[in-house]
């Protein structure tokens, strides 16, 4: 399965004691980009990565046990930049750049809005990080932003949008937000070939949410305009059961 796979592991080290090293091995992908690592990289084991060919880089949170994002990639990048030179955003370990060619490739773990602080942090986030792409497109006009949203975009991409409507990730202004960033000159993959609803990346642990498919798309794979004619496909790997995430797969010539 060579392509760019996207993954909120949801804790690095627990998603390898569920068999993530040899899920890895089977989909044989050309990168993985990784969000939510929960751990300093003197913590993760890396050596059963490079036992399969990868080059690995990490950018933890300050924090031990939160946040935290990842590149494994089995060709050498160009060059790695981690964070943004924001230090409130930085200390959380949320983005990570690699550049191939004139290609770059970006994991990025936005954050949630699980209390009133944190969702005006999240408002604050979403409002700098447009601006910072609107810079880097300037200078690295070819973008994959791929990770973790936490923003579920349109009705189609939730289980219950009516109820929903009041909780973050779900929110009109978190949702006109990413209508915005969108519209900025990128495109949502994975709806570029999926159109059907209920198609979905995370699901809530409790009362059984994922056998009854009552999830959220939140991971996705945006990808600058000018590098349409270079998709080939997006799936989202159902399969992979690591995480409260599900990994999403794209392939783009590069």
């Amino acid at each position: 399965m060579p392509g760019l796979i996207t993954y909120n592991v949801n804790g690095i080290r627990a998603a390898i004691r569920k068999g993530f090293v040899d899920w890895l091995k089977a989909s044989n992908p050309d990168i993985v980009l990784i969000q939510e690592t929960k751990a300093q990289p003197d913590q993760i084991p890396v050596e059963e990565f490079e036992a399969l060919g990868y080059h690995h880089y990490w950018f933890s949170a300050a924090k031990k046990g939160y946040s935290g994002v990842g590149i494994l990639s089995k060709t050498e990048p160009d060059k790695i930049v981690k964070g943004m030179g924001i230090e409130k955003y930085d200390r959380e370990g949320r983005f990570i750049r690699a550049d191939y060619g004139d290609i770059s490739i970006i994991s990025v773990y936005h954050p949630s809005g699980t209390n009133d602080d944190r969702l005006q942090f999240k408002f604050k986030w979403l409002e700098d990080f447009q601006n910072y792409i609107d810079g880097l497109k300037k200078e690295r006009p070819n973008l994959v932003i791929s990770g973790d949203y936490n923003i579920c975009h349109k009705p189609i991409d939730i289980h219950d949008p009516v109820r929903n409507t009041k909780v973050s990730g779900f929110l009109p202004e978190e949702r006109e937000w990413l209508d915005g960033f969108i519209n900025s000159g990128f495109l949502d993959s994975f709806r570029f070939f999926n159109k059907e609803p209920h198609q979905y990346t995370w699901w809530s642990y409790r009362a059984n949410a994922r056998n009854k498919n009552k999830g959220w798309r939140i991971d996705y794979h945006l990808v600058t305009q000018n590098l349409k004619e270079q998709l080939n496909r997006s799936v989202i790997l159902s399969t992979a059961t690591h995480s409260d995430h599900c990994p999403v797969l794209i392939d783009i010539d590069f």
